[in-house]
This record gives structure tokens, C-alpha cells and sequence, in this order.
């Protein structure tokens, strides 16, 4: 008698099944990982779109001191605080007194806080209509004048330029604004 069936080899079984699931849980994985990088790298993206970045600086052609928005987004500006001599002061004409400047009818203001800056903007904070009242005020304030502006971007991210202390970095990332004391509270 002959015997049809071939007799099973030993060994194991393979279970292609199996493996195709394992492969496929991989590259899910794999995907997942992509997908979830690419996402940071366009927010990185978005992020440098809307960077603001403020900066002040003198026009002696025009006597006039500016903010400029030197970035391409817009910088929301939430608090402002200045102080002369170490003393909070509440407007740039309380400054412009506590310098000796005598003249401030002769000075024109503009309001920064709680205001929006678009990239490539400049705003004129301070004008003077005289030349002389303008060179006084720059020399002594380049002294005895601190500046902080607290800004942030249209994603929520926030920096503050300036400080009440000159060795601080000029410019400084923060994690919110800090709300300034009524004392603080800069109304230009």
C-alpha cells in the first residue's frame, strides 16, 4: 500500500499573517513620527512669519525719538513701563519733567500701549518742536531714562525690550507680560 500523503516536515510554522501585521504597525508608526515632525516644522515656519521685533530708536533730522517694528508680524503691545532716575513715571510728559525739560507744550506723543505694531512700522512715541528741547531730552534721558516695552505675537509668544536695569538683555523671551503696578502704568 502506497501511501499519497507526504509526511509534514518538522520545524516551525510560518505565520505570514502576523508578520505583515507587525510590518504594517511599523511603518503606521513610522508615519505617525513624520507627520508629527512635519507639524513642528510648520509652526517653526508660521512662528518666523509672524515674528515681531521692536526696537526704539532717535531721528535727530526730524527731533523725534521712534518705536520700529523691525520684524514681519504684528507686535501686540501689552504693558510699557518707564522710569526716570529709578522712579516709574506715568507719560512721556511726567519724563520730559523730570528731565528739566521746561518746553513740553513743544512735545508731541503717541500712544504705544496696549496698541498694535505692524511689521515694518514705525511709530513716532515723542516729537519735538524744538530742536534744542530735543537734544537735551536725548542726552539726559540716554542717561537716566529706562524703557520696557512687553509685546508679543499673533501665536503668543512674548519678549520684552528694554528693562529697568541696563545690564538686561535688550531683548528677552517671556513666558506672559507682566501686568505693571498702578504706580508702573505708563498711559502713552
Amino acid at each position: 500500500m502506497t501511501d499519497s500523503a507526504a509526511p509534514e516536515r518538522p520545524g516551525r510554522e510560518r505565520h505570514w499573517d502576523a508578520l505583515a501585521a507587525v510590518v504594517a504597525a511599523l511603518i503606521g508608526f513610522l508615519a505617525l513620527l513624520v507627520s508629527g515632525y512635519t507639524a513642528y516644522v510648520q509652526r517653526q515656519q508660521v512662528r518666523a512669519q509672524v515674528w515681531p521685533y521692536l526696537l526704539t530708536a532717535n531721528y535727530d533730522t526730524e527731533s523725534s525719538v521712534k518705536l520700529l517694528n523691525k520684524g514681519v508680524g504684528p507686535a501686540i503691545v501689552r504693558s510699557m513701563r518707564v522710569w526716570a532716575d529709578g522712579k516709574p513715571q506715568s507719560s512721556w510728559r511726567a519724563v520730559a519733567g523730570a528731565l528739566g525739560v521746561e518746553k513740553t507744550a513743544a512735545l508731541r506723543t503717541s500712544t504705544i500701549s496696549d496698541n498694535v505694531v505692524s511689521g515694518g512700522e514705525v511709530v513716532p512715541m515723542l516729537v519735538f518742536s524744538d530742536n534744542e528741547v530735543y537734544r537735551h531730552f536725548r542726552t539726559e534721558s540716554a542717561r537716566r531714562v529706562d524703557l520696557e516695552i512687553c509685546y508679543c505675537s499673533t501665536l503668543g509668544d512674548c519678549w520684552i525690550y528694554g528693562g529697568h536695569e541696563k545690564a538686561k538683555a535688550l531683548q528677552a523671551s517671556v513666558d506672559r507680560c507682566p501686568v505693571p503696578t498702578a504706580a508702573e502704568t505708563f498711559s502713552d
